[in-house]
């Protein structure tokens, strides 16, 4: 069909670190692809914030991950490190709330990076994009891999309905 009226809507860092491909995360879920296609970050920073504007559509009271919804049809999850739900919220403090509407930047959730590396928990934040799926939308990935990015400066990737 035609594309003459693509929507082009960007996806930002929600955190300063390190862009890796989802192939790092260790769990399947996530490196398989299993929910979704992204990209991977290795936070330097401990604050989380939204990537774009949109509505907080999930906030696990634990803090450990966060889902928004951008737009009519484009849904992403935020899940801050590998099996960080075990610790029940300890470490993490939210910053907003489920059903906030929020713009680009605005503070979710910060965590205490050292706390959980202390713990041997994997920081490793996996940004997945959940809806559309590729039969939904061309979802067009311009990962930065493999290079430092900072939170709401560095384009993660780019959804085009």
């Amino acid at each position: 069909m035609f594309k003459l009226f693509n929507k082009k809507v960007s996806i930002m860092a929600p955190v300063t670190g390190r862009c890796v491909d989802l192939s790092h995360v260790p769990d399947e879920v996530f490196s398989q692809k299993m929910i979704g296609d992204g990209v991977a970050i290795i936070p330097s920073d401990g604050l989380f914030v939204a990537p774009a504007d949109g509505e907080l559509t999930m906030l696990f009271p634990t803090g450990h991950s966060y889902g928004m919804k951008i737009g009519q049809n484009i849904e992403i999850l935020v899940h801050i490190g590998i099996d960080t739900v075990e610790l029940n919220g300890e470490g993490f403090e939210l910053l907003a709330e489920q059903g906030q509407q929020v713009k680009a930047g605005t503070p979710i959730v910060r965590v205490d990076l050292d706390f959980l590396n202390a713990r041997g928990y994997k920081t490793i934040t996996p940004i997945i994009l959940t809806s559309p799926s590729p039969e939904d939308g061309e979802t067009n990935l311009k990962a930065v891999y493999d290079r430092d990015v900072l939170a709401l400066k560095d384009l993660l990737f780019t959804v085009t309905l």
